[in-house]
């Protein structure tokens, strides 16, 4: 268990949050890749959302050229260098590698992935140029893996791209969301400055769109609108006390840490409601804050839980605890703050969750970080005439992912629900494409 002191300073900071897949060297890098056994169905291909042809870049890094290896990631993945570093590749890419059934471990593809884009990056090689003006405009929704890989391809297209954001910074979840073991502020801003020099669009940084009167605007002066809207704040657990001081949404948190870093505090014994990955990054981070106690309490079972085991394991690792089968009745107070949260024992009967009567018990804290789903942004899309949005608050949307509004087409965790970066990625490419064939139906 690893143990970790209150980070006072940047220097501090970054030695708790050290990266968890550190950049290969050159010679790191050509050894790993002379592992790659190039099978003949590339079961690793298959199970990448982007289809990036693996066999082929680590062979081209493994002889030594690293740019064509990047160039062969990026046409596939405009977010080639931070999906190398925060792609769950555990259950993608290295879960499918061969290797895995002969009891050896898989090729480090990740990290292969991140060490070629990096190259490119830093040299500044030019992979892309954008398409020959077509006359036609795309206003893009958001700056997050979606809006961003949309407005790449959308300029390979030929199309004039402006990206309308409503934070400071672009890629969204990637630089507000992600944990900053996983991928530092720098590398993620380096990899969109890169794409952003080289194809050429457009970011306009806190132009949040927010009113029918906005909307309206967007869709008389461009063609077509793509929505990279992502997910809203984190979902009210709706008990009492959640309004109290030390009460905190996981996605908040996380988007608070990435940008104050060691200015922000934890608290001395942390609770962490949930059991995705989300709950995971959050617990591991307050521990690397220095909270001495970090419980991560979910509702049903472990092995019911949503997370990734390696993500619940690498909590461990930091000193997490584990408390399942219990839900929150309140949070406990104190002068107005968290004192602790008062759970109910929970137990399957007949596939339902049920609770026990009688099992009500305290845990005490001084913080809780609930990392219990973000919302949908319905109220958002009410504004758009015609745009459905399913049962569960998700934008509707065909094969191309063209909305129910013909002239918006959406990508990203706003149609799927919460999904990965890749997954935005991989969507946002195949709208880009629709928008093309929705505007140019002969071509």
């Amino acid at each position: 268990m690893a143990e970790f002191k209150r980070p006072k300073n940047k220097s501090e900071y970054e030695k708790n949050f050290a990266q968890e897949y550190p950049l290969m060297n050159d010679t790191e890098a050509h050894y790993e890749s002379s592992r790659c056994l190039f099978c003949y169905d590339a079961p690793c291909i298959n199970a990448c959302p982007t289809g990036i042809d693996i066999p082929l870049f680590i062979k081209q890094i493994n002889t030594t050229n690293v740019i064509g290896a990047a160039k062969t990631i990026y046409e596939s993945n405009y977010f080639g260098a931070a999906c190398g570093k925060v792609c769950p590749t555990e259950v993608l890419c290295e879960g499918a590698c061969v290797y895995n059934h002969q009891d050896v471990k898989p090729i480090d593809i990740g990290r292969l992935q991140n060490y070629a884009s990096q190259k490119a990056i830093e040299s500044n090689a030019k992979l892309f140029k954008a398409g020959k003006s077509n006359r036609r405009k795309v206003a893009v929704i958001g700056a997050g893996p979606a809006g961003i890989a949309a407005a790449c391809e959308l300029r390979t297209l030929g199309y004039k791209v402006d990206v309308f954001e409503a934070k400071a910074h672009p890629s969204g979840l990637t630089i507000y969301g992600v944990a900053p073991y996983k991928i530092t502020n720098e590398e993620v801003l380096d990899e969109m400055a890169y794409l952003e020099k080289q194809l050429g669009f457009n970011v306009h940084y806190k132009k949040a769109i927010k009113s029918k009167k906005q909307l309206a605007q967007l869709e008389k002066d461009y063609h077509a609108v793509f929505l990279g809207i992502g997910l809203g704040e984190t979902r009210k657990l709706k008990i009492a006390g959640e309004d109290l001081e030390g009460c905190h949404g996981a996605v908040e948190f996380i988007e608070k840490l990435r940008m104050k870093q060691h200015k922000v505090k934890a608290g001395d014994k942390v609770i962490v409601l949930g059991g995705g990955n989300t709950a995971m990054d959050a617990a591991s981070e307050t521990a690397r804050l220095g909270a001495s106690e970090v419980v991560l309490a979910y509702r049903r079972s472990k092995e019911a839980k949503g997370a990734y085991s390696f993500e619940y394991d690498l909590a461990k690792q930091v000193g997490v605890k584990g408390l399942f089968n219990v839900t929150p009745v309140r949070l406990m107070s104190k002068k107005g703050k968290v004192a602790g949260v008062k759970f109910i024992r929970t137990e399957s009967k007949k596939g339902k969750l049920v609770e026990v009567k009688g099992s009500e018990f305290v845990v005490d804290c001084d913080m809780v970080i609930k990392a219990t789903g973000q919302s949908k942004r319905v109220e958002f899309l009410k504004m758009i005439d015609g745009l459905e949005v399913d049962s569960k608050g998700r934008i509707i949307a065909n094969d191309a992912f063209q909305t129910t509004n013909p002239k918006y087409f959406a990508a990203g965790d706003s149609v799927n629900g919460g999904a990965e970066v890749v997954n935005a990625v991989a969507e946002a490419k195949i709208a880009a494409q629709g928008i093309h064939k929705y505007l140019f139906p002969n071509a």
